[in-house]
């Protein structure tokens, strides 16, 4: 088998070797992937920074501070007998006060893995997959699942889409939503077409009150429902589909659920791009902000001035 070449088309450099081509992405091989806070658009030099880096970064959460206070003082009470033994010995203070204070990294990654579950179960539905059975036997994420599926049940939802990945190459963003559904149901409540298609998110944490669903949810799917892209699973890319200005957040917790609407039109979105702005500062500008204290200059040096 002979190939045939171009002259000069890929010519070796002078005294050197020719650099083997980087193939083009194909496939899925296209879809951006999340690394270090930005999305990179495979074959191309586009970096866009990653919606939840920017809300993490530009967004006031006093609520967490609270939260994570709660949570040491609820780890120290429920292991103080252990914690006091501990604090005897140099060695073992160290290793208690270290496993205490991060005892909110602790609980992020048990709602991450909760979260995962559900999101699993989700695209499960959409490609009519058997649901796992790992998951529907863990006897801490089954009464989510259970609840999710009650959620789809009751509230006759239909899915579009799951994990999607979006972006906005104008405004410089790009994230993952987690679904686009419709239900008749929702769309009746909020006076508008059956067939009316929503943004939703899942969270998992808080307890089945006003606590566990917060504002910040509206700007992150503001953002998602002004994306000009959406890459399929396929690596192929599509406008972003027409989503109506209220999102809806299914709270799920092992005893119940809630569904929360959420606004998330235009004017939510020129609050995340303020966001934006804040977290961008805090990315660069804020690194040289604050100089170097100045020091008193000497006697000589009054003189000479």
């Amino acid at each position: 088998m002979s190939t045939t070449t171009t002259a000069g088309a890929h010519a070796a450099p002078a005294g050197g070797r020719r650099k083997a081509a980087t193939p083009a992405p194909t496939g899925p091989d296209r879809i951006p992937k999340p690394s270090q806070g930005w999305y990179r658009i495979p074959g191309t030099d586009i970096k866009l920074r990653r919606v939840t880096t920017i809300l993490n970064q530009g967004f006031p959460k006093p609520q967490l501070v609270f939260w994570a206070a709660n949570l040491t003082a609820e780890d120290a009470f429920n292991t103080l007998p252990t914690l006091v033994r501990a604090s005897l010995r140099p060695e073992t203070r160290e290793e208690a006060y270290d496993w205490l204070r991060k005892g909110h990294i602790r609980k992020k990654d048990e709602r991450g893995d909760i979260g995962g579950a559900v999101h699993d179960v989700i695209e499960a539905k959409i490609l009519g997959t058997p649901l796992p059975d790992a998951l529907l036997g863990d006897p801490v994420v089954a009464p989510f699942i259970d609840n999710f599926l009650r959620f789809v049940d009751e509230w006759q939802i239909s899915f579009e889409a799951s994990e999607m990945t979006v972006g906005n190459l104008a405004d410089g963003w790009a994230g993952k939503l987690d679904y686009l559904f419709r239900s008749p149901i929702i769309a009746r409540l909020l006076k508008v077409a059956a067939d009316t298609l929503f943004i939703g998110d899942t969270k998992t944490g808080g307890e089945l009150d006003e606590k566990g669903v917060y504002p910040e949810a509206g700007a992150q799917m503001s953002a998602y429902r002004r994306a000009e892209v959406c890459w399929l699973r396929d690596g192929s890319q599509v406008p972003m589909p027409k989503v109506h200005d209220t999102g809806i957040v299914l709270h799920l917790r092992p005893e119940d659920y809630r569904v929360k609407p959420l606004l998330c039109g235009d004017d939510v979105y020129a609050v995340f791009r303020h966001v934006q702005q804040v977290a961008e500062f805090q990315r660069v500008l804020s690194k040289s902000v604050v100089g170097d204290a100045l020091v008193l200059p000497t006697t000589t040096e009054k003189r000479a001035a």
